[in-house]
């Protein structure tokens, strides 16, 4: 299972620009207004080949009356939790303020490692200016700047070392993680599936406390079902259900090889569930989507297909995902549900001879081959599957650095044309011939 980082400290520090460059996405909304980031934000970071998760919380305020504020602190008690470790971000412009002697004063109660990141050094003198955050007592800082990057490989350099192994699973069985928001009926399926009540089901968003595995064998199919609503109390720390069932998603994602994303058809494929279904595209799992409560909905004629057509929309541009309208209360097309997972986790370990690959996608490069760039033309003259747990292929050509990212999305939908990837990302490499 991968690692998760969250990075603290209080508001128009920096954190969201930091965030952005370790994720090399601009997810985070970055502005000189403090409170900006509300919401968390999640990434997938690596660095000299560790992989690990990354968490954008809001900035940590004490004893405001700014509801948001306090929702907030919540939220970022619950990452410093959660997390196997922990970037504090002051800001060197400020100097120590009192806001960060009362976040530095929750980290010191942490055993966890703590990694000081002093942001908006980027001159000499400010460098100098950086020795009163020892006033803090966390020891040892990191100067560095959040919008040029200077000083982040220190950091990072040091962060990897600390976090803990990536642990694999012996077990040989697929693992299906169910995952969606509090109270989507994650347990109630599970429960339908296994036909027992195994997990305790009420109308109260969080009543699964932790991650549990559950072998299925059943009908011809044998594999591991996570059900990974995963919210526990821990002492203490006040409970944020939606945060945390997302930070339980994001460990359950990282070691699943499925993920049965559950969303309730009353409220839409809405941002939190968005947020977990980029997770798992991110961590290159395999994906089902089940609308569950579809016999709470009205429906008028075409009422299937506009729902659908949203949720695709929202997940554009990776659309190839297999969506399925069902009803745990009733029963309805649950047993379809897991067939269909069934399918994603074979086409997510499927292995194409490279004979064949070049066979079909040879002629087709050669009809439409990339466009020329800067008056350089590109020739791929062979392509291969790569040895990995998830589809990747490799393209060799002559110019690799002049093919551009929309014939990267041509050759992926050419290979989704030909082969069935359904529910599985693809990544495709231009490679040196």
């Amino acid at each position: 299972m991968g690692a998760i980082v969250a990075i603290v400290g209080r508001p128009n520090v920096g954190k969201s620009t930091f965030f952005n460059r370790l994720i090399q996405r601009r997810e985070a909304i970055v502005d000189a207004v403090s409170g900006v980031t509300r919401d968390r934000h999640y990434g997938k970071s690596d660095w000299n080949g560790r992989e690990f998760s990354l968490i954008d919380t809001g900035g940590y305020v004490v004893g405001s009356d700014d509801i948001f504020e306090k929702e907030i602190d919540k939220q970022v008690e619950l990452a410093i939790d959660e997390a196997d470790a922990i970037i504090f971000m002051v800001d060197v412009e400020s100097g120590v303020t009192g806001m960060d002697e009362d976040v530095a004063k929750l980290l010191r109660r942490v055993d966890k490692p703590v990694f000081l990141a002093i942001n908006k050094v980027d001159n000499a003198q400010r460098e100098a200016d950086a020795v009163e955050f020892y006033s803090l007592g966390l020891g040892e800082y990191y100067t560095l700047s959040s919008i040029n990057g200077s000083g982040t490989g220190e950091l990072l350099d040091a962060l990897v070392k600390v976090l803990p192994e990536t642990v694999e699973d012996d077990s040989e069985l697929p693992r299906f993680a169910v995952v969606g928001r509090p109270n989507a009926g994650k347990s109630s399926f599970i429960n339908a599936l296994i036909g027992e009540e195994r997990y305790i089901v009420t109308d109260i968003a969080g009543t699964t406390r932790d991650s549990i595995d559950t072998k299925y064998n059943r009908f011809g199919f044998e594999f591991n079902l996570v059900d990974t609503a995963g919210i526990r109390r821990k002492a203490k720390v006040k409970e944020d259900l939606e945060f945390y069932s997302v930070m339980r998603s994001v460990r359950a994602i990282e070691h699943a090889d499925v993920c049965i994303l559950l969303l309730d058809a009353t409220r839409g494929f809405d941002g939190q569930v968005q947020n977990i279904f980029w997770l798992a595209q991110r961590n290159n799992k395999g994906i089902v989507i089940l609308v569950n409560k579809w016999d709470l909905v009205e429906k008028e004629t075409n009422t299937v297909r506009d729902f659908e057509k949203k949720i695709r929309e929202a997940m554009e541009p990776f659309v190839d995902v297999p969506i399925l309208f069902i009803s745990v209360l009733n029963k309805q097309r649950i047993f379809k549900a897991i067939e269909t997972a069934v399918e994603v986790y074979k086409n997510r370990s499927k292995k194409i001879v490279t004979r064949k690959l070049n066979d079909v996608m040879l002629p087709i490069i050669e009809n439409r081959p990339p466009p020329a760039y800067k008056g350089k033309f590109v020739k791929i003259k062979f392509c291969t599957q790569l040895p990995t747990p998830y589809p990747q292929f490799a393209f060799f050509c002559n110019l690799p650095q002049y093919v551009r990212e929309p014939y990267k999305r041509f050759l992926e939908n050419k290979l989704r044309e030909n082969y069935d990837f359904s529910g599985v990302p693809i990544t495709v490499f231009l490679r040196k011939k």
